[in-house]
């Protein structure tokens, strides 16, 4: 295969699968990861993809769009609830204070929340509240604030003024993109806003993410690594990417 044959392809086949390993590209193509790493250099260049720590992203990664919560429900439906499960070990103790963010794996979670575990939630998104609400030990917070229809969740000035005057045990956030370099970050500025005032409201910063976000930058940075404790994940996450996060003092925690 012609150097220019493998590239249109590379550029194929990141665009489908949405990211590749340096270690992957170089073995599906039976070349080193010297020639990978030339390759991917020139389709940045010519931007076709973009280079992440390890690994490679399809270029329209850092300005996605996003998706509506009922298509991103249904997107690694099985990893999600495997994490929400796992976030249970990580719950405030009994009588404490749990902050919880908007987005598809908090939702299972607050659907999980144990019926005799008696704790005050607070939260800003709609589809969590409403899981919350019939919990006889739970506590139930709704922040104010305008509700953007694409999450489901209150966002704006009046939200984050609320977030500044509280303090939770633990702070429980998704996240659209996790990378050593940039840390967590989401593509809206207000919901950017919002997630920074909740994690700066935490004792504990717990980050929900799937390993399909991992390696991923998106618009706005809204926490940088060293504001989060523990990073919960699927056993999807690149071995890579593992080790890079943990070496910069991240809990990385795999179900």
């Amino acid at each position: 295969m012609y150097a220019a044959e493998r590239q249109q392809s590379i550029a194929a086949a990141v665009a489908d699968h949405g990211r590749l390993s340096v270690a992957e590209i170089a073995s599906t193509y039976d070349v080193t990861t010297e020639t990978v790493r030339r390759d991917l250099t020139l389709l940045e260049r010519a931007g076709f993809v973009r280079r992440v720590h390890g690994g490679v992203v399809p270029a329209r990664s850092l300005s996605m769009i996003e998706a509506a919560v009922a298509d991103r429900d249904s997107a690694n439906a099985e990893q999600k609830d495997l994490i929400a499960e796992a976030a249970l070990d990580l719950l405030p103790d009994p009588h404490g204070t749990l902050l919880l963010d908007a987005g598809t794996t908090t939702v299972r979670l607050a659907a999980r929340l144990p019926m005799d575990h008696p704790l005050t939630l607070i939260t800003h998104s709609v589809p969590v509240a409403a899981r919350a609400v019939g919990l006889p030990h739970v506590d139930l917070h709704l922040l104010p604030g305008r509700v953007r229809s694409t999450t489901q969740a209150a966002v704006g000035a009046e939200t984050v003024a609320a977030l500044s005057a509280l303090r939770a045990d633990v702070v429980m956030v998704g996240s659209n993109g996790v990378t050593e370099g940039l840390g967590l970050s989401t593509p809206d500025h207000d919901e950017a806003a919002t997630k920074q005032a909740m994690v700066r409201s935490g004792r504990t910063v717990v980050a929900l993410v799937d390993s399909t976000k991992i390696g991923i930058e998106s618009t706005h940075r809204f926490a940088e690594l060293a504001d989060v404790d523990v990073l919960v994940t699927d056993a999807g996450i690149d071995p890579a990417d593992r080790r890079a996060l943990e070496k910069r003092g991240l809990e990385v925690r795999t179900t």
